[in-house]
């Protein structure tokens, strides 16, 4: 039995989420192919429906059940699946367990009070920031993306103290960052940093930071291609907020 349960889970259980578990139960040779997706459909609910079935049944969410299953499926294909997705969703809950949603609403206040904000990012954080970027000129902020690592050294040494200087970086490590966050300083104007690094140097010279969670995983090897999830989650929550309050001011 995949799931198992005693008298108190099952009194828990409404007579959707009961019929939901036992069809887990019951197909658990065909659970490594399905989706929460085709779960619902099979069973006439909904995906939100299985998860909370799930979760009252003590199983820490879909993925958690996923891959329990593929954890012991002999065909290797379904093994390593199993295992690069269950890393994605452990990376996804270490942002979240991580983020503290005080630091997050003082950079959106920062943010907001701000007369520009420059977004500086190197290497393949550049997406981030430049993602970050167009959807804070899309909210109607005067934000401008700077990668070339001569100009953010130079710009950031004549800034006005309404500006602000917003910095993603996956190590925290990178010297001309690290340069422009001491510049930003200097003039009083104030520095956000996003990084996946508490021992990072950048941290000593910003005024709010994000700190995310960096996997051990690499994906590409040769090139230390490391997941940037963390930096796109980060700025998401960020840019998702400010978008709700636009809307709620209307």
């Amino acid at each position: 039995m995949l799931i198992e349960l005693n008298k108190e889970i099952m009194q828990s259980l409404t007579k959707t989420e009961s019929e939901i578990i036992k069809f887990i139960n019951d197909n658990e040779e065909r659970m490594s192919e399905l989706s929460i997706v085709d779960i619902a459909f099979d069973t006439y609910s909904s995906p939100a429906t299985v998860s909370r079935a799930i979760r009252k049944c003590g199983v820490n969410g879909f993925n958690e059940l996923r891959y329990r299953i593929t954890s012991k499926n002999n065909d290797d294909e379904i093994h390593n699946m199993g295992e690069i997705i269950n890393k994605s969703f452990v990376e996804a809950r270490q942002v979240v367990d991580r983020i503290s949603i005080t630091n997050v609403l003082n950079i959106i206040n920062c943010l907001a009070n701000s007369k520009r904000i420059y977004v500086l990012a190197r290497g393949l954080t550049e997406y981030v920031g430049e993602e970050f970027t167009l959807k804070l000129q899309l909210l109607g902020c005067n934000a401008i993306f700077i990668d070339d690592p001569n100009i953010m050294q130079i710009k950031t040494k004549s800034l006005r103290s309404d500006e602000v200087v917003f910095i993603f970086s996956l190590n925290g490590e990178t010297s001309e960052l690290i340069e422009s966050a001491k510049n930003t300083n200097l003039c009083g104007a104030k520095v956000i940093t996003c990084c996946c690094s508490e021992n990072s140097p950048l941290l000593e010279h910003s005024h709010y930071n994000l700190i995310g969670f960096k996997h051990n995983h690499v994906s590409i090897k040769k090139f230390e291609v490391s997941s940037r999830v963390s930096l796109f989650m980060m700025s998401r929550i960020i840019i998702d907020y400010m978008a709700a309050n636009i809307e709620l001011e209307k």
